[in-house]
């Protein structure tokens, strides 16, 4: 092999290897810009999605936006959300199959979130009306305006657990429902409760203690269990934060209830 040759080659490698190093600086930079944007828009987003804490609803622009098909036949479910202020800008997203979670991102609801279930993600979502297709009656999940943060339904499409049809007849639904810390607001940094009510929507049971902010959950398809992991208000300061314990409870879906504590 000539020497010109050799010489050709080894300058090949070498302008290779800085057009790597190139682009893998690169690639880390936009990694953190894009960190470092997602923790800003985390930060408006708690200012943005607010509510105050003692408004009716005839005080607050509503609007409702879509039905949602459910797996009880005669059961269907209306989002209701905030929508403009007095100077007419939008304040809320009008889509409830296509919007942004509590932390800016955008998401999509989810099916078959567990057996059984589907999911929807609330962002200016301050209620759920319900609606008896047979009785011809409308109620809603709550008596005043909230913060929905997740709502489980029974699915539209028939689901299965160990090849076994399965049918739910309840909702779940995570929200802030309270201005705890008393800051006059409604978002995320009052306590999330969480809450199971009946097919009908007239019964509600508080499922964690009140004294709770409940962060994510995990599912137990051996025993159909949904654990739910709270922070515990240990200075009963109305929220959740890093350094407060975090305890585990559980509740069964074949019979829920009120959740007993794991750990």
């Amino acid at each position: 092999m000539s020497t010109k040759l050799i010489k050709a080659i080894l300058g090949a490698l070498i302008l290779i290897n800085l057009l790597s190093s190139c682009r893998f600086s690169h690639k880390e930079k936009d990694e953190q810009i894009s960190a470092r944007t997602t923790m800003e828009e985390s930060e408006r987003d708690t200012t943005l999605n607010s509510i105050k804490g003692n408004l009716s609803f005839n005080q607050i622009n509503t609007s409702p936006n879509s039905v949602i098909n459910t797996g009880l036949p005669d059961h269907r479910l209306v989002t209701v959300y905030k929508w403009k202020n007095k100077n007419g800008k939008d304040e809320g997203r009008s889509s409830y199959d296509q919007s942004m979670d509590y932390d800016g991102n955008e998401y999509l609801t989810r099916e078959h979130f567990m057996p059984g279930f589907d999911i929807l993600y609330g962002y200016y979502l301050i209620n759920i009306a319900h609606y008896d297709m047979k009785s011809e009656k409308l109620n809603f999940l709550f008596d005043h305006p909230v913060l929905i943060k997740t709502l489980y339904y029974p699915s539209f499409v028939q689901d299965s657990l160990h090849k076994k049809p399965i049918n739910r007849n309840f909702y779940l639904v995570s929200v802030y429902d309270q201005d705890t810390n008393k800051d006059t607001l409604l978002n995320r940094k009052d306590l999330r409760r969480f809450y199971l009510i009946d097919a009908t929507a007239n019964i509600k049971t508080q499922v964690i203690p009140a004294d709770y902010s409940v962060e994510r959950s995990e599912y137990d398809s051996e025993n159909d269990a949904m654990y739910l992991f709270a922070r515990y208000d240990a200075d009963k300061n109305g929220s959740g934060e890093k350094n407060e314990p975090l305890h585990i409870f559980w509740i069964s879906l074949k019979n829920p209830g009120s959740a007993k504590r794991l750990y």
